[in-house]
């Protein structure tokens, strides 16, 4: 999340009326409603644990154990079990 000084984005009439509320201090604005994103996705990191946990599954199909499998990815061996048996 990168940080903007609120002078440069909004008017001043705003950002006094900010200042009466909290100074010199950070301030998160959520997004709108249905203008939120899950996380990871701004990241790309969700498709990469999707990728990797498809993966994980197609190697327990082709007959790799979860204790083997909870080795090769450093997961153990409780996270490997939760992705083998999501729905």
């Amino acid at each position: 999340m990168k940080y903007v000084n609120a002078r440069t984005l909004l008017p001043e009439k705003l950002v006094r009326e900010l200042q009466e509320y909290i100074q010199g201090g950070y301030i998160y604005v959520p997004a709108g409603m249905g203008k939120q994103r899950r996380w990871g996705e701004l990241s790309g990191y969700r498709k990469e644990l999707e990728r990797r946990n498809r993966q994980i599954t197609e190697e327990y199909r082709a007959g790799y154990t979860v204790d083997l499998l909870a080795d090769r990815h450093g997961l153990s061996v409780y996270a490997i079990r939760k992705i083998i048996y999501r729905k």
